[in-house]
Protein backbone atom coordinates (compact mmCIF):
# COMPACT_ATOMS: atom_id res chain seq x y z
CA UNK A 1 0.00 0.00 0.00
CA UNK A 2 2.42 2.67 -1.33
CA UNK A 3 5.26 2.09 1.11
CA UNK A 4 8.18 4.50 1.25
CA UNK A 5 10.34 1.63 -0.03
CA UNK A 6 9.25 -1.69 -1.50
CA UNK A 7 10.68 -4.75 -3.19
CA UNK A 8 10.77 -4.35 -6.98
CA UNK A 9 8.31 -6.21 -9.19
CA UNK A 10 9.64 -9.53 -10.54
CA UNK A 11 11.73 -8.93 -13.63
CA UNK A 12 11.30 -5.14 -13.44
CA UNK A 13 14.03 -3.53 -11.30
CA UNK A 14 13.18 0.01 -10.31
CA UNK A 15 9.42 -0.62 -10.41
CA UNK A 16 7.10 -1.81 -7.66
CA UNK A 17 3.42 -2.71 -7.68
CA UNK A 18 1.18 -0.31 -5.76
CA UNK A 19 -2.52 -0.20 -4.99
CA UNK A 20 -4.44 2.17 -7.27
CA UNK A 21 -7.61 2.04 -5.23
CA UNK A 22 -9.67 0.27 -7.92
CA UNK A 23 -11.30 -2.89 -6.58
CA UNK A 24 -13.76 -5.49 -7.91
CA UNK A 25 -15.46 -7.77 -5.41
CA UNK A 26 -17.99 -10.52 -5.31
CA UNK A 27 -20.77 -8.75 -3.44
CA UNK A 28 -21.28 -11.44 -0.80
CA UNK A 29 -17.57 -11.59 -0.03
CA UNK A 30 -17.33 -7.82 0.30
CA UNK A 31 -20.26 -7.68 2.72
CA UNK A 32 -18.71 -10.41 4.85
CA UNK A 33 -15.29 -8.74 5.08
CA UNK A 34 -16.85 -5.34 5.82
CA UNK A 35 -18.83 -6.77 8.72
CA UNK A 36 -15.70 -8.52 10.00
CA UNK A 37 -13.65 -5.33 9.64
CA UNK A 38 -16.24 -3.33 11.55
CA UNK A 39 -16.05 -5.75 14.45
CA UNK A 40 -12.24 -5.50 14.42
CA UNK A 41 -12.29 -1.70 14.24
CA UNK A 42 -10.58 -1.75 10.84
CA UNK A 43 -11.41 0.74 8.10
CA UNK A 44 -8.83 0.71 5.28
CA UNK A 45 -8.95 -1.49 2.17
CA UNK A 46 -5.23 -1.43 1.41
CA UNK A 47 -3.99 -1.67 4.97
CA UNK A 48 -6.54 -4.00 6.53
CA UNK A 49 -9.02 -5.72 4.21
CA UNK A 50 -6.89 -6.81 1.27
CA UNK A 51 -3.98 -8.30 3.26
CA UNK A 52 -6.45 -10.34 5.30
CA UNK A 53 -8.36 -11.46 2.18
CA UNK A 54 -5.15 -12.52 0.43
CA UNK A 55 -4.66 -15.15 3.14
CA UNK A 56 -8.14 -16.63 2.87
CA UNK A 57 -9.56 -15.93 -0.61
CA UNK A 58 -8.58 -15.84 -4.27
CA UNK A 59 -7.17 -12.33 -4.74
CA UNK A 60 -5.69 -11.15 -8.04
CA UNK A 61 -3.83 -8.00 -9.04
CA UNK A 62 -4.22 -6.37 -12.44
CA UNK A 63 -1.21 -4.61 -13.98
CA UNK A 64 -2.54 -1.45 -15.64
CA UNK A 65 0.69 -1.05 -17.61
CA UNK A 66 -0.34 -4.17 -19.54
CA UNK A 67 -3.72 -2.67 -20.39
CA UNK A 68 -4.14 -2.18 -24.14
CA UNK A 69 -5.97 1.03 -25.03
CA UNK A 70 -7.01 1.22 -28.70
CA UNK A 71 -5.94 4.44 -30.36
CA UNK A 72 -3.47 5.47 -27.64
CA UNK A 73 -0.92 7.90 -29.07
CA UNK A 74 2.82 7.30 -28.73
CA UNK A 75 3.24 10.47 -26.67
CA UNK A 76 0.66 9.43 -24.06
CA UNK A 77 1.79 7.92 -20.78
CA UNK A 78 1.01 4.18 -20.76
CA UNK A 79 -1.18 3.11 -17.87
CA UNK A 80 -1.79 6.74 -16.90
CA UNK A 81 -3.12 7.04 -13.36
CA UNK A 82 -2.80 9.59 -10.60
CA UNK A 83 -3.81 9.55 -6.95
CA UNK A 84 -5.76 12.81 -6.71
CA UNK A 85 -6.14 12.72 -2.95
CA UNK A 86 -4.72 16.23 -2.58
CA UNK A 87 -5.66 19.55 -4.17
CA UNK A 88 -2.25 19.86 -5.80
CA UNK A 89 -2.46 16.38 -7.35
CA UNK A 90 -6.02 17.05 -8.55
CA UNK A 91 -4.91 20.32 -10.12
CA UNK A 92 -1.85 18.77 -11.81
CA UNK A 93 -3.89 15.87 -13.24
CA UNK A 94 -6.15 18.33 -15.04
CA UNK A 95 -3.14 19.98 -16.64
CA UNK A 96 -1.92 16.56 -17.80
CA UNK A 97 -4.87 16.42 -20.22
CA UNK A 98 -4.09 19.73 -21.93
CA UNK A 99 -2.10 20.48 -25.05
CA UNK A 100 -1.51 18.91 -28.45
CA UNK A 101 0.52 16.08 -26.89
CA UNK A 102 -1.07 15.50 -23.45
CA UNK A 103 0.02 12.80 -21.05
CA UNK A 104 -3.56 11.49 -21.17
CA UNK A 105 -5.84 12.25 -24.11
CA UNK A 106 -9.50 12.78 -23.25
CA UNK A 107 -10.59 12.80 -26.90
CA UNK A 108 -9.46 9.36 -28.10
CA UNK A 109 -12.28 8.30 -30.47
CA UNK A 110 -11.36 4.62 -30.08
CA UNK A 111 -11.55 4.81 -26.27
CA UNK A 112 -14.28 7.34 -25.51
CA UNK A 113 -14.95 8.63 -22.02
CA UNK A 114 -18.71 8.88 -21.60
CA UNK A 115 -19.86 11.78 -19.44
CA UNK A 116 -23.41 12.39 -18.28
CA UNK A 117 -25.87 13.37 -21.04
CA UNK A 118 -25.62 17.08 -21.71
CA UNK A 119 -27.89 18.94 -24.08
CA UNK A 120 -26.39 22.37 -23.44
CA UNK A 121 -25.28 24.55 -26.31
CA UNK A 122 -21.77 24.53 -27.68
CA UNK A 123 -19.21 26.88 -26.20
CA UNK A 124 -19.16 30.41 -27.63
CA UNK A 125 -16.01 32.47 -28.09
CA UNK A 126 -16.64 36.12 -28.81
CA UNK A 127 -12.94 36.91 -28.91
CA UNK A 128 -9.77 37.06 -26.85
CA UNK A 129 -6.71 34.86 -26.46
CA UNK A 130 -7.03 31.18 -25.57
CA UNK A 131 -3.95 29.00 -25.09
CA UNK A 132 -3.95 25.30 -24.18
CA UNK A 133 -7.39 25.39 -22.58
CA UNK A 134 -10.58 23.31 -22.55
CA UNK A 135 -14.11 24.77 -22.64
CA UNK A 136 -17.14 22.78 -21.57
CA UNK A 137 -20.55 22.99 -23.18
CA UNK A 138 -22.45 26.20 -22.76
CA UNK A 139 -19.39 28.30 -21.88
CA UNK A 140 -19.12 31.88 -23.10
CA UNK A 141 -15.77 33.67 -23.40
CA UNK A 142 -16.13 37.36 -24.19
CA UNK A 143 -12.75 38.84 -25.23
CA UNK A 144 -10.90 37.31 -22.28
CA UNK A 145 -7.46 35.74 -21.89
CA UNK A 146 -7.25 32.03 -21.02
CA UNK A 147 -3.97 30.17 -20.52
CA UNK A 148 -3.98 26.56 -19.25
CA UNK A 149 -7.60 26.94 -18.16
CA UNK A 150 -10.27 24.27 -17.82
CA UNK A 151 -13.86 25.49 -17.83
CA UNK A 152 -16.65 23.12 -16.88
CA UNK A 153 -20.23 23.58 -18.09
CA UNK A 154 -21.97 26.94 -18.45
CA UNK A 155 -19.02 29.07 -17.32
CA UNK A 156 -19.02 32.73 -18.38
CA UNK A 157 -15.83 34.76 -18.66
CA UNK A 158 -16.38 38.49 -19.18
CA UNK A 159 -14.24 40.86 -21.22
CA UNK A 160 -10.68 41.65 -20.15
CA UNK A 161 -10.70 38.86 -17.56
CA UNK A 162 -7.59 36.66 -17.25
CA UNK A 163 -7.49 33.00 -16.23
CA UNK A 164 -3.97 31.59 -15.88
CA UNK A 165 -3.62 27.91 -14.87
CA UNK A 166 -7.15 27.64 -13.46
CA UNK A 167 -10.00 25.18 -13.10
CA UNK A 168 -13.45 26.81 -13.11
CA UNK A 169 -16.42 24.67 -12.14
CA UNK A 170 -19.98 24.66 -13.45
CA UNK A 171 -22.08 27.83 -13.69
CA UNK A 172 -19.33 30.11 -12.44
CA UNK A 173 -19.00 33.65 -13.76
CA UNK A 174 -15.67 35.46 -13.99
CA UNK A 175 -16.34 39.20 -13.96
CA UNK A 176 -14.97 41.85 -16.26
CA UNK A 177 -11.27 42.53 -15.71
CA UNK A 178 -10.88 39.89 -13.01
CA UNK A 179 -7.46 38.24 -12.74
CA UNK A 180 -7.20 34.64 -11.48
CA UNK A 181 -3.94 32.68 -11.23
CA UNK A 182 -3.36 29.05 -10.14
CA UNK A 183 -6.80 28.63 -8.64
CA UNK A 184 -9.80 26.33 -8.50
CA UNK A 185 -13.10 28.24 -8.63
CA UNK A 186 -15.88 25.98 -7.40
CA UNK A 187 -19.46 25.94 -8.69
CA UNK A 188 -21.89 28.85 -8.66
CA UNK A 189 -19.38 31.59 -7.95
CA UNK A 190 -19.88 35.02 -9.52
CA UNK A 191 -16.39 36.46 -9.22
CA UNK A 192 -16.81 40.26 -9.16
CA UNK A 193 -15.38 42.56 -11.78
CA UNK A 194 -11.69 43.38 -11.25
CA UNK A 195 -11.36 40.80 -8.48
CA UNK A 196 -7.78 39.52 -7.99
CA UNK A 197 -7.13 35.91 -6.90
CA UNK A 198 -3.79 34.13 -6.71
CA UNK A 199 -1.51 37.17 -6.82
CA UNK A 200 -1.51 38.44 -3.24
CA UNK A 201 -0.83 35.95 -0.43
CA UNK A 202 -2.42 38.24 2.16
CA UNK A 203 -5.67 38.63 0.23
CA UNK A 204 -5.73 34.92 -0.59
CA UNK A 205 -5.80 34.04 3.12
CA UNK A 206 -9.60 34.36 2.96
CA UNK A 207 -9.56 31.13 0.91
CA UNK A 208 -7.97 27.72 1.39
CA UNK A 209 -4.50 27.57 -0.19
CA UNK A 210 -2.89 24.16 -0.77
CA UNK A 211 0.70 23.30 0.06
CA UNK A 212 1.55 23.82 -3.59
CA UNK A 213 -0.02 27.27 -3.65
CA UNK A 214 -3.33 26.45 -5.36
CA UNK A 215 -6.07 28.84 -4.21
CA UNK A 216 -9.46 27.16 -3.72
CA UNK A 217 -12.56 29.37 -3.81
CA UNK A 218 -15.40 27.35 -2.22
CA UNK A 219 -18.78 26.93 -3.82
CA UNK A 220 -20.91 30.06 -3.69
CA UNK A 221 -18.28 32.20 -1.94
CA UNK A 222 -19.05 35.01 -4.39
CA UNK A 223 -22.88 35.11 -4.53
CA UNK A 224 -24.95 35.82 -7.60
CA UNK A 225 -25.48 39.48 -6.76
CA UNK A 226 -21.72 40.05 -7.31
CA UNK A 227 -21.64 42.10 -10.50
CA UNK A 228 -19.78 40.69 -13.49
Amino acid sequence: EKLASAAPAPGRPGYALASMGNYLFTAEVLLDVLRDAQQRGEFDFGQHLLPRLARTHAVFAYDFLCNHIPGQAAYEEPGYWRDVGTIDAYFAAHLDTLGVRPRFRMSNPQWPIHASPDQAESAQIEGGTITRSVLGTGCIVDHACLDHAMLRRDVQVASDATLDHCIVMDRAVIGRGARVHRAIIDQDNHVPAHEVIGFDSQRDRRFHVSEGGIVVVPRGYFPRHAHA
